[in-house]
């Protein structure tokens, strides 16, 4: 199947947050790892959200989890070590569905965090 029109495909910073979380060790860890080659971004959740939409081009398998957020703890810190949000993979159906960045305060983040910025209980 082809891509979603207007799609587009995850920048370094969207794979390489995806990939850390998906370092940890959590179910389905392996068969997400393996549908970031064949993600794009569908849409973004406001004009300068860096929180998106995901489509995953089947032909991966599907994680053996269910719907809804990946089973894992994910803190962002500031350089103060101060707790500012979290990160959220969100997953429909065994694929990788979203990417959310769920803020701690008044000013909403227009990027995503570093990798170096996420802390795992």
């Amino acid at each position: 199947m082809a891509h979603p029109e207007g799609s587009r495909p995850l920048n370094r910073e969207e794979r390489s947050l995806i990939e850390r979380v998906l370092s940890e060790d959590l179910p389905g860890a392996e068969e997400l790892r393996g549908q970031v080659v064949k993600a794009r971004v569908v849409t973004s959740w406001g004009p300068r959200s860096p929180s998106v939409d995901l489509w995953v081009e089947r032909g991966a398998p599907a994680a053996p989890i269910p719907s809804g957020v990946v089973p894992v703890s994910c803190s962002v810190v500031d350089e103060g070590d101060d707790l500012v949000g979290e990160i959220l993979l969100w997953v429909d159906s065994g694929f990788l569905s979203g990417i959310e960045y769920a803020w701690y305060g008044d000013a909403p983040p227009t990027t995503l965090p570093a990798t170096d910025r996420l802390i795992f209980a």
